[in-house]
């Protein structure tokens, strides 16, 4: 049988696989739209292939295997895909925001800083503003050496608490609403 032979018997998802391992292209980047069949089946194939030692991932691909993302459950009878990013109109919750019309976990331009995000606070209840960034300086996220002398800096993997700079920093490319250019998120 030929390559091309196996390849069209591949599945749509499998055929996406095979790009990104032939590519080295991250499985952060899927081609799928979030929250249809093939993204699910993408993010649940490829988590299979990691756990049993199939495919090589990078910490960030790592780290996003470990979410619920390409999951679902059933609420109610209706099935729910866990972990899906997508931009949605959210109601705001004033008690614990404080402020009318603010988004937590929002990451917006400007303020005291170059960015700013307002999160909920678990430790007190409280929304909490948190600024990072100097607006003397650009984010170089386009050149992959300053990435990567970045994340080691700043100690990028053990960032996981919402409530601090350190953790938008790491971040920010991850939000392309922010302007920032090229690059990945770290």
């Amino acid at each position: 049988m030929k390559i091309n032979e196996v390849t069209q018997k591949l599945s749509p998802v499998q055929q996406a696989i095979k790009e990104h391992v032939v590519r080295g292209v991250p499985f952060r980047e899927c081609i799928f739209r979030p929250g249809s069949q093939a993204f699910t089946e993408f993010y649940d194939t490829v988590r299979e292939m990691y756990n049993k030692g199939l495919v090589e991932c990078d910490w960030e691909d790592q780290e996003l295997l470990e979410t619920d993302i390409g999951k679902l459950v059933k609420i109610n009878g209706e099935v729910i895909p866990l972990d899906v990013p997508f931009i949605a109109e959210e109601e705001i919750d004033e008690a614990s925001c404080g402020e009318k019309g603010v988004k937590p976990n929002s990451p917006k331009r400007g303020g005291s800083k170059k960015f700013y995000v307002y999160v909920n606070d678990p430790k007190t209840g409280n929304c909490k503003k948190v600024s990072w960034g100097d607006k003397g300086l650009s984010v170089k996220s386009g050149n992959p050496g300053r990435v990567k002398s970045f994340v080691a800096r700043h100690k990028c993997k053990q960032k996981k608490d919402k409530t601090k700079a350190g953790y938008w920093a790491c971040r920010t490319p991850r939000y392309k609403s922010l302007g920032v250019k090229g690059g990945q998120w770290w």
